[in-house]
């Protein structure tokens, strides 16, 4: 007869490092909530200011923060990166970027810019970090995709792709390095009040469009992403790897933005 597990420390990150590669918005919510599970939580973004300034929120809350400029498109960062925190137990990034554009319009130098932001320093902090947790027993890794994966719209293709990408990066990763303890995880939002989105909110049309698509009939706050990457960083998802959690208030459960009548 096995034990029973201690469910009240399922979520506990007591002890652990966890590293968030991105200082603000969905960034800075994941570490402050990791922080408060008890994670040591190791800040990095290209603004040493704005990872200082996320660390020392945490430190304000009582929680223990460490800051560091990485610039995910230095591969040399990144891997240097991995050798410096390839003992922490998980890795959670964030940083992303569109272009809203239809195909036809698109210049190449805005396409490189996205798909090099996007995709290749994802696939990069996989794979390095990756390897340094493998070789370290285990860990989780947390990226962050996004509806654009499952569903489109126009203007959306070079960043849709760039997230479909990240889910087939991130499937293959579990595969690789599943047998040396390492999950690979991501976190699909859907309409998040984020810089990212400032244009959006400006139009009142459209802000309003995308709030009333969702089943909850609203947008989703940066904090409200939290809660998965807390889930997915922990023992709570002990048995879960190459998977998408959707966050998105119903978005991709609803076909369609029509209501019909059902009397």
């Amino acid at each position: 007869m096995t034990s029973t597990p201690d469910y009240s420390q399922l979520f506990r990150l007591d002890g652990r490092t966890a590293v968030v590669v991105g200082a603000g918005g969905i960034g800075r919510e994941a570490a402050l909530a990791l922080a408060a599970h008890g994670a040591r939580v190791v800040v990095a973004d290209l603004s040493l200011d704005a990872a200082q300034a996320t660390a020392a929120a945490i430190a304000e809350r009582g929680g223990i923060a460490e800051a560091t400029r990485l610039d995910v498109l230095d591969d040399a960062e990144v891997e240097a990166a991995a050798e410096r925190f390839g003992d922490a137990s998980a890795l959670v990034f964030t940083a992303a970027m569109n272009v809203r554009k239809r195909m036809e319009d698109y210049t190449m130098e805005e396409y490189d810019r996205v798909v090099n932001l996007n995709l290749r320093s994802s696939f990069q902090l996989i794979r390095h970090f990756g390897k340094a947790f493998a070789a370290n027993g285990g860990g989780s890794i947390v990226g962050f995709a996004s509806i654009r994966a499952q569903v489109v719209e126009p203007g959306q293709g070079v960043y849709a792709a760039t997230k479909a990408g990240l889910v087939q990066l991130a499937k293959t990763a579990a595969a690789e390095f599943g047998a040396q303890g390492v999950r690979v995880n991501v976190v699909a939002p859907g309409i998040v009040e984020t810089p990212l989105t400032v244009q959006i909110k400006q139009d009142e049309e459209w802000d309003r469009a995308y709030a009333t698509k969702s089943a909850l009939g609203r947008w989703s706050r940066p904090d409200e992403l939290a809660g998965a990457v807390v889930y997915l960083a922990s023992e709570a998802s002990s048995f879960v790897t190459g998977t998408t959690l959707f966050v998105d208030g119903g978005w991709t459960a609803i076909d369609g933005r029509f209501t019909p009548p059902t009397a």
